[in-house]
């Protein structure tokens, strides 16, 4: 577990977006999973990494080969 917690600014500079998108995010319930203690919204590092990780996007070029992998690993 991180220890290490991101106020919004951080988180943003973190992703790579402005933190008005972080705000917008959490009102509209999407983007990375958040705490609240009082008014201050922290990030878990982990959990903009797991949000970042599941952006991914694979090309077409790349997809028949990952399900190549996927099967070979079950």
């Amino acid at each position: 577990m991180s220890k290490k917690k991101l106020s919004t600014d951080e988180a943003a500079d973190y992703l790579g977006v402005r933190p008005n998108t972080l705000e917008v995010w959490r009102s509209k319930k999407k983007g990375p999973n958040y705490s609240k203690i009082g008014s201050r919204v922290l990030y878990d590092l982990e959990d903009l990494e797991a949000y970042f990780v599941s952006k991914n996007v694979y090309t077409t070029d790349t997809a028949p080969q990952l399900r190549m992998q996927n099967r070979g690993s079950k």
